[in-house]
């Protein structure tokens, strides 16, 4: 096939997938990703999802690296990210600035060493969290 006709199938492709309703948005992601989108994802943001990944594939622009990265997202999969002993994470709350240090095997506020980040979480506001929710690093 010519790049003239591959470019205008990609077009063809990409106008299509614009006028998808949201079982046409399912069936799509299912044929490019292999499974069923994320719960909760609304239409627009899937066209534009399935869009990019099949520009992206055409084009071949992505790095390895971040095409393996997008391929976790679209599956749902985030891995959280590493926080590394040293690292220092900072959260107001009612007023009060609360800094927690990272070290080996927990965590570090006001001179305690707790184990989880959700601990630390509902020692400050009273209420179950997501500690690395809370801490702005999920």
């Amino acid at each position: 096939m010519d790049s003239t006709r591959a470019d205008h199938d990609l077009e063809k492709i990409l106008h299509d997938i614009e006028y998808l309703d949201r079982p046409g948005c399912l069936d799509q992601w299912r044929e490019v990703f292999g499974r069923p989108p994320p719960k909760y994802l609304s239409p627009q943001f899937m066209k534009r999802v399935l869009i990019r990944e099949l520009q992206n594939r055409e084009l071949e622009v992505l790095s390895v690296k971040t095409e393996r990265r997008l391929q976790q997202v679209a599956l749902g999969k985030t891995p959280p990210p590493a926080l590394k002993p040293g690292s220092h994470l900072v959260r107001e709350w009612n007023g009060r600035t609360y800094q927690i240090e990272v070290v080996e095997g927990g965590f570090v506020m006001d001179g305690k060493t707790w184990r989880s980040l959700s601990a630390i979480a509902k020692h400050i506001t009273g209420a179950h969290w997501s500690g690395p929710r809370f801490f702005g690093v999920q």
